[in-house]
């Protein structure tokens, strides 16, 4: 008895570099009401999307500074531990050679009484060498002290120095903080409401039409990856678009892209719409 082969569909993979170019390809069969539908959606995120980048542009430059004042503020917190480090340190070393010295005049001392009750010019010479290696090295610790001391005091300047940009770099950041939660807070409603569309509008089409979206809008400087025919042009990149070219924009029954630019090409209507 014969058996039937069944044919499964084979789903060609997301390429997530995927161009509007290569969905020309891709899509080139799709029924033409379908695609004037698919190019509808398509141009309708695009406005949301724009809208949702207003938003942003009203946010300014204000997220960036918030987060270069908790860099600098990090970078002078790490500052103030390194400099307290450098001042405890040098405080112990400064201790240690002040020991030392103690150490030392004390041995002279005792070097003295004994040089006092020699017996012979051997024993004079020893002690006297002696005493001489402990007067050098008292010295060489006064020199250490002495330079430790100016050092601390210009870590104490730097360190107060840098105290005093913190607490001013902690005041900007509070108010920096303050004006931005203003404008979410503002614009929030209106954001979620714009991402929660485009969601559903994201849903309506295929994915790699998305994928490929993204891709250009990426790429663009206006953040633009749909756009109408303005003037005879390209409303992206303003490179003239030819007549014939034009008329199967406005028919809205394929894919056309912008040779200069890669971006999809859709009917002056859509704006009106």
């Amino acid at each position: 008895m014969a058996t039937k082969k069944i044919n499964k569909a084979v789903e060609t993979p997301i390429d997530q570099r995927e161009t509007f170019v290569s969905l020309q390809k891709n899509l080139g069969d799709t029924d033409a009401l379908a695609m004037e539908q698919k190019l509808h959606t398509l141009y309708q995120i695009q406005l949301t999307d724009t809208k949702i980048d207003k938003i942003h542009l009203l946010r300014g430059e204000l997220p960036l500074e918030v987060q270069d004042l908790e860099d600098d503020i990090a970078g002078l917190k790490t500052r103030i531990t390194n400099l307290q480090a450098e001042i405890k340190d040098t405080e112990k070393d400064i201790t240690e050679q002040k020991h030392k010295i103690d150490e030392s005049k004390k041995a002279n001392v005792k070097y003295e009484e004994q040089r006092n009750n020699v017996k012979n010019n051997r024993e004079y010479e020893s002690l006297s060498k002696e005493i001489e290696y402990q007067e050098l090295d008292q010295q060489f610790s006064e020199k250490k002290i002495k330079e430790g001391t100016i050092f601390i005091a210009e870590k104490k300047g730097l360190l107060e120095e840098t105290k005093k940009q913190l607490d001013g770099r902690g005041v900007d950041l509070v108010n920096k903080k303050k004006e931005l939660e203003t404008i979410i807070e503002e614009t929030s409603k209106e954001e979620d409401m714009l991402l929660k569309h485009k969601d559903e509008l994201i849903a309506k089409i295929d994915e790699r039409m998305v994928v490929a979206y993204n891709k250009v809008r990426s790429n663009a400087k206006n953040k633009l990856a749909v756009v109408t025919v303005k003037r005879d042009a390209c409303g992206g990149c303003f490179n003239k678009i030819p007549p014939q070219r034009q008329l199967d924009i406005a028919l809205s029954k394929k894919i056309i892209v912008c040779e200069y630019c890669g971006r999809i090409l859709v009917s002056a209507d859509f704006e009106k719409e």
